[in-house]
Order: C-alpha cells, then sequence, then structure tokens
C-alpha cells in the first residue's frame, strides 16, 4: 500500500508568560492510502495540536512548530509557502471539527459554506457548485437536502450539523480526512450513526482517515491501526488488533482497563488511571508516565524510553513492556478480590 502521510519527528512548542509549554515532543506516524489511523489519548496529549501541526493551523505566536517533516504526496508541508498550503487544505486534506456549532458561521447558509469550497478549489459556478452541494447532504444522510441547504447552523440539531462538516470535509474529494473528536458531543445513538456514516464514506470513496479520539473503545470497528499518546509522546504504535490483544506500555493498558466489558459473565469495578498528567512546561527528566504507572522501575525516572518494536509492526517506549494480557487478567482478579 502506498504511503499518503508521514509524519517525522514533529515538535510544537506554545510560548506563555508561564513559561514554554512542550505540547508535542517527536511524534511521529504515517497513513497509507485508503488506511483509517485512530489517535487515543486523554485530554492534553497532544492529539489535537498534532493534526493542527500537520494542518499548520497552529495559532502563531504563542504556537510554533520547532522541528520535524510532514511528508504528504512527496511534499513536505512544513516547508511549501502559505498560498500552496491553502491549496492542500479543504482540498487535498480536509478536516472535521470536534464541535460544528463554533466552526460553522452561524450568519450564513449552509449552501454558502459548502460552495465556498467547490469554487475555491474547483472553479465551479454557483449553480454547478450548489448542486454538488445538494447531492453531499443527500450522500451524508440529511433528509429534504433541496430545502435545507438553505437553512442556518441554528436551524440543525446536533447531529446533523455534524453530517453537514461532513459534507464540507467531502467536497473537494480529498485524499486524507482528519476528524477530531467529531462524536464527543453527541449522544450515545447519534456518534455510532456518524461512525457508521464515515465508514461507509469511506469505503465508497476511498479516502485514508486520522480519527482523533479520547475513546479507546469507539476506534475497535473503525480504525486499522492505532497510535496512543501520552504528554505529546507517541507511546504505543500497533495494528488495531494488537492494541487489543496485547497492549504493551503501561498507559494502553490502564486505558483498556477503564473501558466497560459487556462480554464479562459477572460486572467488575473498572480500574482508572491514578494521578494526572505531568506538566508540559515543567517537563518530566525520564518517562513522562512513571509517576502514574504501576511498574515503574528506578530506570523510567531517569531516561525517557524511546519507541522500540516489541512486535510485527507493533512498537511501544516502556522500559519495562509488560505483557499486556497476562497483566490485564491479573488486574483483574486483584479488582474482584478487593
Amino acid at each position: 500500500m502506498a504511503r499518503l502521510l508521514d509524519v517525522r519527528n514533529l515538535e510544537t512548542r506554545f510560548y506563555t508568560q508561564d513559561g514554554v509549554v512542550h505540547a508535542v515532543n517527536g511524534v511521529s506516524f504515517h497513513v497509507d492510502e485508503g488506511e483509517t489511523l485512530g489517535i487515543v489519548g486523554e485530554s492534553g496529549s497532544g492529539k489535537s495540536v498534532t493534526v493542527l501541526s500537520i494542518m499548520r493551523l497552529i495559532p502563531s505566536p504563542p504556537g510554533k512548530i520547532t522541528n520535524g517533516e510532514v511528508i504528504f504526496e512527496g511534499r513536505d508541508l512544513l516547508k511549501i509557502d502559505e498560498e500552496e498550503m491553502r491549496e492542500v487544505r479543504g482540498n487535498r486534506i480536509a478536516m472535521i471539527f470536534q464541535d460544528p456549532m463554533t466552526s460553522l458561521n452561524p450568519v450564513l447558509t449552509i449552501e454558502q459554506q459548502i460552495t465556498e469550497a467547490l469554487e475555491l478549489h474547483l472553479g465551479m459556478n454557483h449553480q454547478q457548485a450548489r448542486r454538488r452541494a445538494i447531492e453531499l447532504l443527500k450522500m451524508v444522510g440529511i433528509p429534504a437536502a433541496e430545502q435545507r441547504i438553505d437553512n442556518y447552523p441554528h436551524q440543525f440539531s446536533g447531529g446533523m450539523r455534524q453530517r453537514v462538516m461532513i459534507a464540507m470535509g467531502l467536497a473537494c474529494n480529498p485524499r486524507l480526512l482528519i476528524a477530531d473528536e467529531p462524536t464527543t458531543a453527541l449522544d450515545v445513538t447519534i456518534q455510532a450513526q456518524i461512525v457508521e456514516l464515515v465508514k461507509r464514506l469511506r469505503d465508497e470513496i476511498g479516502m485514508a482517515i486520522i480519527w482523533i479520539t479520547h475513546d479507546l473503545s469507539l476506534l475497535a470497528g473503525l480504525a486499522d491501526r492505532i497510535i496512543v499518546m501520552y504528554a505529546g509522546q507517541v507511546v504505543e504504535s500497533a495494528p488495531t488488533a494488537d492494541i487489543y490483544r496485547n497492549p504493551r506500555h503501561p498507559y494502553t493498558i490502564g486505558l483498556l482497563q477503564s473501558i466497560p466489558r459487556l462480554d464479562e459473565k459477572r460486572r467488575e469495578r473498572l480500574a482508572p488511571i491514578e494521578g494526572l498528567p505531568p506538566d508540559l512546561i515543567d517537563y518530566p527528566q525520564g518517562c513522562p508516565f512513571a509517576p502514574r504507572c504501576r511498574f515503574a522501575v528506578e530506570r523510567c525516572f531517569e531516561e525517557d524510553p524511546p519507541l522500540e518494536k516489541v512486535g510485527p509492526e507493533h512498537e511501544a517506549a516502556c522500559w519495562v513492556k509488560p505483557v499486556g494480557q497476562e497483566v490485564l487478567a491479573a488486574w483483574r482478579a486483584a479488582v474482584l478480590e478487593s
């Protein structure tokens, strides 16, 4: 499968009055054509800043991309000029944001917001763009699209607004769609509908997807591969099945332990990850997860482990690298006894 996006050693900093925030710290990953990559981690782990850096949407000041390469279709997006980057945004790479109400312009109709990209990137006239916009609204499941296209965002429900955002993202047939927690503000039923919609459109159009979430369970039937981020770093990367069957980083194991299981015969108490993420201004010397880790040894507080292979296509950044299923079984037994 051909490589579409290759992110190498990406670093992003925010220069504030309180100090330098180490938001993204040497992140590397890739996305192949037609692949779905899941990026998971708790709030503050650097997921959104990573993809905003890829899109060169980091506010400057205070933010700055200080190192790395973002190779997309053979070009380093960090080195091209702003005019070339505008040709990429919304055209070759599209992005769906977390809250559609703040992403959609409240004083413009849905037609105006979808047709703008079609006229700018594809050179359509207004009638052509309107017809295409109606097709897109139908594609994402909005009923009476011919009438609803003239409505304003406040006339749509939250789930329908997110469908509009997806239609806008797909307008120019992008090679890569980035979805930044697009279902977080929606109820569970609508979340499932949006995920199924994106999966169907991915299969029909053949685009690659980066799906960002804090909910590891959501990626089970969606992603081909998953990278787990913590404190601005990638701590584990593997095919989706390997992440669930044999997690090798303590943070990944902790995330899995906090997910309710539907296949258990008896109820178990969920095991939370104790403690808080590190202060990214006062960045720790060793492994950033060490103060919260049940397996930490002395070396963990002194040296930050590199991302190393622990299996075919499986990498983990951990000096201990506990065997996931054995640990999960032991934790379950300990929870039942307590």
